[in-house]
This record gives structure tokens, C-alpha cells and sequence, in this order.
């Protein structure tokens, strides 16, 4: 496998600022197909500069795939790829390359930092992922930066097409999946952050684990949450001239977990990961201070003066805080759902899919991510049930059309899923109750993709701020909430349609309404 000139020629200007020496080791059993093609793709990769060096071994490696190393100074530094790194791991390699000489603007800042360097370790990583997932390069880089901060982590970025008995050992039925020393440590989409904070409740941390020592960080105004609704509050606050700081887990938010957006308006075609990228270049254009990787643990709007607290100990101190930490896939809380999780029990069609190809599975919900994912599912599935809890389904009329194009697709209305069963290691069935009989049936399936809508971000605020009995805080028509000071935008509130283009709404009619208030000195009623 090689890269042609094009890519040889943008990785060059990639590469133009690296000095630090970095040499990638290819392992591999000699004379293998396999280990040349490996040798080729990094033989080219590292032709972009001066600074990189290819060095091949002759090793056994798992199950004969070849895999490339990271080295400097002599050392490896944590970070392996088993497999060539093409398809969307190209840019985990690009990234590792760059963070190991302390490049990149993926690295965490200082607090975070500290945070990684005190996991106890050793700690054996295996990050499961396939060349044609497009959420796995942000699980796959989160740990690539864990393992070069502490050199107890290790990281091996396994392709799961050159790895199948490693698969089967692992019982690996979606991606990403990670293990941590041979334990299950997550499975689908997390923030640096997020695998930070799991990392250290099953490794624990050294005594000193370098968190904040509380010193209040004083903002005119706090926005919690860097999804559309956040960042638009944050623009249209810094643009005011105040000083602005967002706490998130990560810049996009949900939009991070969207592949194509196309109702964008002025946008014809975006992708998620790339409106994530322009929203965290735009809080950069307006100095805007970032506070990402971070769970908002705590909070206390009783005075004059708001506080957030973070899972890395800081304290955010403003007179006014503008909530928008948007919503999570919504689970169906039945007996067996989070034991198979990974198991069988998926929310991502793109990502998850093709290990289901030629089987039968279900998809819960019937609204439009519902009837889009059991219309990707039928492509490659031998039968797509689709279960609506409802007498009609959801979906636009256009949706539906397509999905009776589809012979191998069944829809069941007024039905309730009640039981997820497996065998302990996949799932093998759903009990499904018909609401209009009560009778429950068991419905042999391989996989379960869950598509029933979103449930809102607002745990931490539900016993600071009134809230509705789904969850979501309720705010007037101008995004105060009945609390002086303190205002929401977004999925996480009550507003009719979670949309991007509303979030973004009313993350500036928020932001208005803070910057309003202030200059007028009045507070919410």
C-alpha cells in the first residue's frame, strides 16, 4: 500500500514546523505480504520530513498483522497501530506524530494534564476500531494523547479486519470498544475528559492528581456547554466585549455524533466532526476562554455571584451563567439494555452496522433516525423489525416511502420493548409487549439499535433550576429561566424542536437576554 504524491505533498506541509526527531518501528514477520505493505505506507508517510524515520523489526505481532511503533529519544512512547492506519485512523496517525513532539491542538491544557499524568498505572490499552468509522479518530486520539502524557499507558489501536480472532476473543460486536487491562473500559463515543475521568475510577490516581486548587476563575458570564446553542451564546456575548468562558466536555457536542448535516441554512453539506472544528475556530477567533474535557460536577446559583464546579476541581465564578449542555441518546431503561451494550445493543448505525451484516436485527423507534437507520440496516441485513411505541410511526412521509421500498424490513406499531436477552456474552432476543393486547413476544435478534429521541443534559441543575417532568429546564420566551441570573438554550430546555438551527437561536436569544440584563442592571423575575 502506498500514499500518492498529493498526500505525500500535504503531509510535507503538515510536517513543515516538526524538529523533533520521531521514529515510527514497523514490527511484522519477515517476507509477509502484509509487513511490506506496511513498510510501503510508512516508507512513504515518513518521506514528508526529515525529522521522521522508519525502522522495521522482524517480531511476532498479534495474529501476524503488522503494527507501527512511536519512538523518541530511544524510547517508545505508548502509542501502537496493529494494522496500516488508512481510512479515517490516517489522521491518528498525523496526530500522533505531531502531539508526540508536543504539536497539535488536541492537547489538553494544564489541569487535565496533570490529571492524565497521575493515573496509576501500568495500563495495557487496546482501542478496538474499523478504518471506516468516523467517530473512532476521537476516542483513538483522546487515548493516543493519554499514553504519550503518561508513560505507565499504552495504547494499541487494534483495526479489527486484520485482528479477527482478537475480535472473537474480545467479543467485539461494535466500535469504538476499549479495554484497559483486559477490562471493558468503554464502548462508543467519549471525550478526553470522559476516559480520563473512567480511567481514573478503575486505575485510581496518585495522591497529588494535579486538580485545581479551587481558586475561583472569575467570567462575566459562563456558558456550560459547547454545543450550537453554547458556542452562539459565547460568540454573541464576546462580541458584547465581556469576558466569556465555556465548560464543556466537548466543543460540538451531539453535533459530533452526526455524520452528513444538509439543513444547515446557507450550508449545502457538512459534516459533524467538521462543524465541531469551524464552532471550537470561532470561540478561538473571540478569545473566548475554552474549558473543554470537563463534567460539570456541581453547581450553586443561591447569590448574587454563580458557581460551577469541575470534575478537575476548578471553580467558575460569574453574576450570570447561560446553561446549554444539550441532550444524550435516550436509553430504554429495560432489563439486559446496559449489560449488552457493545453486546449487541448499539445507537449508531454507521459505526456499528456492518457487524451485523447478513443477520437480523431490531430497531426501537420509529421517528426519522429511526426509519433512516433500519433503512441503512436493510441494505446489509438479512431482516430490519422496527418497533414504534406509538400506533403510527414518526417519521417525514419521504422516509417512510423509501423504507417500503425494502422487503426484508417488518414494522411494528404499539409495541414496547420490555427485556433485552443474551446468552452473557450477545444478545439473542427482545421481549416486545403489543400495547394494544399486552401479549409479549420474543423476537430472535442479533442486534438492537436504539433510536427513541434524546434526553436532556440537566441531572446537575435539576435541583437548581425548575424543570419540567421529561427533564428539561424550563425557560420564558427569552431564555431566562425563573431564577435571577441564570439562563438556558438548547436541547437541555424546553424549547419545541431540537434542531441545530434552533439550538443556535437560542443560544444568541440567551445571550441577549444575559447582555440585556446587565446593561440595564435588572435581574430575571
Amino acid at each position: 500500500m502506498t500514499l500518492d504524491k498529493g498526500t505525500i505533498d500535504q503531509l510535507k506541509n503538515i510536517f513543515s514546523t516538526l524538529t523533533t526527531p520521531i521514529m515510527l518501528l514497523v514490527k511484522g514477520e519477515a517476507g509477509s505480504q502484509s509487513r511490506k505493505e506496511m513498510e510501503e505506507f510508512i516508507g512513504d508517510f515518513v518521506s514528508a520530513s526529515d525529522s521522521l524515520s522508519l525502522y522495521v523489526e522482524d517480531a511476532p505481532t498479534q495474529e501476524g498483522a503488522p503494527t507501527v511503533e512511536l519512538w523518541r529519544g530511544g524510547e517508545p512512547l505508548g502509542v501502537t497501530f496493529c494494522g496500516i492506519p488508512g481510512g479515517h485512523e490516517f489522521s491518528s496517525l498525523i496526530l500522533a506524530v505531531l502531539n508526540a513532539a508536543g504539536q497539535g491542538r488536541n492537547l489538553p491544557d494544564e489541569a487535565l494534564q496533570n490529571r492524565i499524568e497521575s493515573i496509576t498505572g501500568p495500563v495495557d490499552i487496546f482501542s478496538f476500531v474499523s478504518l471506516t468509522c468516523s467517530i473512532c479518530p476521537d476516542v483513538v486520539q483522546a487515548l493516543n494523547v493519554i499514553a504519550l502524557l503518561n508513560r505507565q499507558i499504552n495504547n494499541t489501536v487494534i483495526d479489527g479486519g486484520v485482528a479477527p480472532q482478537m475480535v472473537k476473543d474480545y467479543n467485539i460486536n461494535g466500535v469504538p470498544t476499549v479495554y484497559a487491562n483486559g477490562e471493558l473500559l468503554n464502548v462508543g463515543l467519549a471525550s478526553m475528559g470522559e476516559l480520563v475521568g473512567k480511567l481514573e475510577k478503575m486505575f485510581g490516581t496518585s495522591k497529588d492528581n494535579g486538580v485545581s486548587d479551587g481558586t475561583p476563575l472569575g467570567f462575566d458570564a459562563v456558558i456550560a456547554g459547547g454545543g450550537p446553542a453554547g458556542v452562539t451564546a459565547a460568540v454573541y456575548l464576546a462580541r458584547k466585549g465581556m469576558k466569556v468562558g465555556v465548560v464543556a466536555g466537548r466543543i460540538g457536542g451531539q453535533v459530533k455524533d452526526t455524520t452528513d448535516i444538509e439543513n444547515l441554512i446557507s450550508v449545502p453539506l457538512t459534516t459533524g466532526s467538521e462543524l465541531a472544528a469551524d464552532l471550537r475556530k470561532l470561540l478561538d477567533h473571540y478569545n473566548v476562554g475554552v474549558f473543554d474535557n470537563r463534567q460539570i460536577t456541581g453547581v450553586d446559583f443561591s447569590g448574587p455571584t454563580k458557581r460551577l464546579t469541575s470534575d478537575s476541581g476548578e471553580n467558575f465564578e460569574s453574576p450570570a451563567v447561560i446553561i446549554a449542555t444539550g441532550a444524550s441518546w435516550r436509553r430504554l431503561q429495560v432489563p439486559g439494555e446496559e449489560q449488552y451494550i457493545g453486546k449487541g445493543v448499539a445507537f449508531c448505525t454507521h459505526c456499528d452496522g456492518p457487524f451485523y451484516a447478513g443477520k437480523r436485527v431490531a430497531v426501537i423507534g420509529g421517528g426519522n433516525s429511526g426509519i433512516e437507520a433500519a433503512i441503512d440496516l436493510a441494505a446489509i441485513c438479512t431482516h430490519v423489525d422496527v418497533f414504534e411505541f406509538l400506533d403510527t410511526l414518526k417519521a417525514d412521509e419521504v422516509l417512510q416511502k423509501k423504507l417500503a421500498e425494502y422487503d426484508n424490513v417488518t414494522v411494528h406499531l404499539s409495541s414496547a420493548v420490555t427485556e433485552v436477552k443474551g446468552d452473557g456474552r450477545n444478545v439473542t432476543a427482545i421481549a416486545v409487549k403489543d400495547r394494544n393486547t399486552d401479549e409479549i413476544k420474543d423476537y430472535e435478534v442479533s442486534g438492537v439499535f436504539v433510536q427513541i429521541g434524546l434526553t436532556p443534559n440537566s441531572k446537575v441543575f435539576a435541583d437548581a433550576v425548575p424543570v419540567n417532568k421529561r427533564g428539561e429546564i424550563e425557560t420564558d420566551k427569552s431564555g431566562r429561566t425563573s431564577v435571577s441570573g441564570v439562563y438556558a438554550a438548547g436541547d437541555v430546555t424546553d424549547v419545541a424542536y431540537k434542531q441545530i438551527v434552533i439550538a443556535m437561536g437560542e443560544g444568541a436569544k440567551a445571550a441577549l437576554s444575559a447582555f440585556d440584563d446587565r446593561m440595564r442592571g435588572v435581574t430575571a423575575s
